[in-house]
């Protein structure tokens, strides 16, 4: 896998609660990590550098590259995290309340397991088809999904960023966890919101599907973003498989 990436502060917030990272372990398994952090006035910095730096370290130590293994293994890392924000949050009283939203992929040989909490999304780039696939932890996506409210409804609804599941805010936490088929070619994208709320699909796909470097377009992702008036952080991490299974 290649990988390129990039973070933005956007043009509105103070500071960017917005933390990535990208790691290798001695399995040849490869981990990337979006986390968009909320919460005080540096919680959200602290909550999603915590979640990416500690679940990132440990996974340079966990050596297997089974995938099932793999699998149980960011379930039980996502846990043991929640546990470890909740914790520091109610040590100190600037830090109350903070949490993030964390998507994580999880590449080797020719799979890779996706796991997300929150509105982080990750995106599939396969043969053309530019498609999501995690689900919102939020409001108006629940709200869509019970036909309370249309997909055009949806970008006008006033509580957008309102999300149902967050990492280290709740004792309890409840990650999505699939297994999908790596093709050679592939591209994925992980992002925060602060893409996907301000750019559409179409507009991320054409990106994807250019003769951009992987850099040049996780760049032009940003910009996009900014032109649209950058309401809010913003990251884009794109990894592209230049191994892995053949198309069937």
């Amino acid at each position: 896998m290649k990988y390129a990436y990039r973070s933005d502060i956007g043009q509105i917030r103070p500071s960017n609660q917005d933390y990535v990272g990208v790691f290798k372990n001695n399995g040849g398994a490869t981990l990337a990590i979006v986390a968009d952090g909320m919460g005080g006035h540096q919680g959200g910095d602290v909550a999603s550098e915590m979640a990416v730096s500690h679940i990132g370290y440990a996974f340079e130590e966990m050596t297997s590259s089974d995938m099932t293994v793999a699998a149980k293994w960011l379930i039980n890392e996502l846990a043991r995290e929640n546990d470890r924000i909740l914790t520091r949050g109610q040590q100190f009283s600037d830090l109350t309340g903070m949490g993030t939203t964390i998507v994580a992929v999880l590449t080797c040989g020719d799979k890779f397991i996706v796991a997300n909490i929150g509105d982080s999304r990750a995106y599939l780039y396969r043969k053309g088809r530019f498609v999501q696939i995690t689900e919102d932890h939020s409001l108006v996506n629940e709200l869509v999904r019970s036909g309370e409210l249309t997909p055009e409804e949806a970008k006008n609804f006033p509580r957008k960023n309102l999300i149902t599941r967050s990492l280290g805010v709740a004792p309890d936490v409840e990650p999505d966890v699939d297994t999908y088929d790596l093709i050679k070619g592939d591209m994925l994208l992980l992002c925060s919101d602060g893409l996907s709320k301000t750019v559409d699909d179409s507009q991320m796909a054409q990106v994807m599907s250019s003769k951009l470097t992987l850099q040049e377009k996780a760049d032009r992702l940003i910009e996009l973003a900014n032109e649209a008036g950058g309401p809010d952080n913003i990251s884009a991490l794109i990894a592209s498989a230049e191994n892995g299974g053949d198309d069937k």
